[in-house]
């Protein structure tokens, strides 16, 4: 048994933090540097950056970055296990061992493909794969711009075995970075169900690095110092639990709740689906141990499903957008009188357009202090596949209405064209149509899916509520009592919703259901919505099908990614228990 293995993170997206590589180096020790650099959205941008330029491919600023701490990596032996390669791993394998061979240096450096399924696709269709769309059910009718496959950790753990310096993959999954990482420092096998699903939960909670130290955490103002706050790490041990935490010294704060919220970022049942391992979260323990180190452990594994996921999408069509000021008094009547010229101005009916969206965002303050504080903005948004009705003609009619409409108007960008998108293609594939090929140096390794293992269900005990209500209750913001995070999930979004204590869950829980979210959010009145208790974390977690639409890449929403949905509820007042609030 060899001691915890400690893994950083060094990127949560592509454009994180420049310096994080040289901030968790030199921060204090570390085993491994994971860095994520894939979102669903960031596939179809590589997609269309590689057709002005061949080397768009992959996450170009990974490389720079890591040629400016590669001396520091090699000389302590760190290992680096990135997603950057994007749709070129090999690409950006080739561009690191050249930034390397400027400096003198000769790390042995993997790339690992078999995600992308575009050349396939005429093969895999012909072999029975129909592609349908997890969210509509409906088979292709227009060709993929992307086709990735959720690959596993099993290629990094391999690479590593090879003795890789430098593992750089296309789409696996996010906490494939860590999970491999982790089952080759501990020798773990590929049936190590419950090892796994820990090392899966470690590798969920940093692998949107500062959002695990404070970033997006709904008690933001209780924390001391979040001007600069530093990347988190995983000391995951041997049998799977892991404590988080930070280097000293730097901002933010490793807390219970921190973990917690980043538990429940974008995802759906407690049965948290991989390609390696079904992770339980409903069975993991959060508990704080020491200032910036919390422990999570207990984590059980189930076989992971017959198939992976597959993130694809197809040419979506144009869009366009207006956004107008409206300043001062009557802005309900300004809404409405800008509604009516500039559809009347636009040479085309709402019904036209494949999707629309019309809102005011914000609202004026009374008496204002300044110009700003007046100002809310009306916005229509429009979709189509006729480049068009959402071209000039539909942006000009902002134009045709400025002399003659409501006082006070102002566009907030010019008038422009069409802008293409991409539309979101979830589905799936066989796991044994996946092969990761792991090119290192010369050698070249195929890494198959194995026949997953069904054991026992986990049966997870359900733990009886003990709040009987009474004392009283203050009408107030339920943030005032609970934290959120909340995200997107194709075109779901998810809503968790977790509460400080044992009490308090035993309120939420009873509180919060899914009428009781319906009434507080009246927009999910035709949505369906699943929700699902986590009494280990004192959470609730809601998914919201369909509320983006196709997904964020085509989604007309302020919010695409719903990010802002956690703390849109968390401003709703209800009627609190006093108890809970210390009034």
């Amino acid at each position: 048994m060899r001691r915890p293995v400690k893994i950083a993170n060094v990127s949560g997206f592509f454009g994180d933090r420049p310096s994080a590589m040289r901030e968790q180096l030199t921060g204090g020790h570390v085993d491994v540097l994971t860095g994520d650099y894939l979102a669903e959205l960031t596939m179809l941008i590589l997609a269309k950056t590689r057709q002005r330029r061949p080397d768009g491919g992959y996450a170009r600023s990974f490389v720079s970055d890591l040629a400016g701490v590669l001396d520091l990596v090699m000389a302590n032996g760190v290992k680096v296990v990135v997603n950057a390669g994007g749709l070129d791993p090999v690409g950006c394998a080739e561009a690191v061992r050249s930034a390397a061979n400027q400096q003198g240096l000769d790390p042995v450096i993997a790339a690992i493909t078999g995600d992308n399924l575009l050349d396939r696709f005429q093969e895999l269709r012909s072999a029975g794969e129909p592609f349908t769309n997890l969210q509509t059910g409906r088979e292709p009718d227009l060709p993929f711009v992307t086709a990735n496959a959720y690959l596993g950790g099993w290629g990094i753990t391999e690479a590593l075995r090879g003795g890789s310096d430098i593992v750089i993959t296309g789409r696996v999954t996010d906490a494939a970075l860590v999970s491999g990482s982790a089952a080759w420092w501990h020798d773990w096998d590929r049936y190590d169900y419950d090892r796994l699903a820990g090392s899966v939960a470690a590798g969920h909670i940093i692998e949107c690095g500062l959002q695990a130290t404070g970033g997006n955490y709904s008690f933001f103002t209780e924390l001391d110092d979040l001007e600069y706050p530093g990347f988190p790490w995983a000391e995951i041990s041997d049998d799977g639990s892991t404590v988080i935490g930070k280097h000293p010294g730097t901002g933010g704060a490793v807390t219970r709740e921190t973990v917690v919220s980043q538990l429940l970022y974008e995802v759906g049942s407690p049965s948290y689906l991989g390609p390696d391992v079904t992770a339980r979260f409903d069975t993991l323990e959060v508990v704080q141990i020491e200032p910036d180190r919390v422990q999570v452990s207990g984590a059980r594994g189930e076989a992971p499903p017959a198939s992976l996921k597959v993130a694809a999408s197809v040419p979506g069509g144009y869009r366009n957008v207006i956004t107008i000021g409206m300043t001062g008094l009557n802005q309900p009547s300004k809404a409405s009188l800008l509604h009516d010229q500039i559809w009347h101005a636009i040479p085309f009916e709402p019904s036209d357009f494949d999707d629309v969206d019309e809102s005011v965002i914000g609202s004026a303050v009374e008496n204002p202090a300044t110009n700003a504080q007046a100002v809310s903005f009306w916005q229509l948004s429009v979709a189509s596949s006729d480049e068009e009705k959402v071209g000039r003609a539909f942006s000009n009619a902002a134009i045709q209405t400025v002399l003659g409409s409501i006082p006070g108007m102002f566009g907030l960008m010019p008038p422009t064209g069409a802008t293409p998108f991409g539309r979101y293609w979830p589905t799936s594939i066989d796991r044994n149509q996946i092969v990761q090929t792991v090119a290192i140096g010369n050698q070249i390794l195929e890494v198959r899916e194995t026949k997953p293992v069904k054991g026992e269900p986990i049966v997870v005990p359900s733990r009886p509520r003990v709040w009987q209500g009474g004392g009283g209750t203050q009408r107030l913001p339920l943030g005032t009592v609970v934290g959120t995070r909340s995200g997107d999930k194709g075109g779901s979004a998810n809503l968790g919703v977790f509460a400080r204590d044992a009490d308090g869950f035993d309120w939420l829980a009873g509180f919060l259901s899914t009428n009781q979210l319906r009434e507080l959010l009246p927009e999910l009145d035709q949505l369906e919505v699943d929700r699902y208790e986590l009494a280990n974390l004192w959470a609730i977690n809601f998914v919201i099908h369909g509320l983006m639409g196709d997904g964020v890449s085509s989604s007309l929403r302020l919010d695409p990614q719903a990010k802002g949905l956690g703390e849109y509820v968390r401003a709703k007042l209800v009627d609190i228990p006093v108890s809970l609030v210390g009034g």
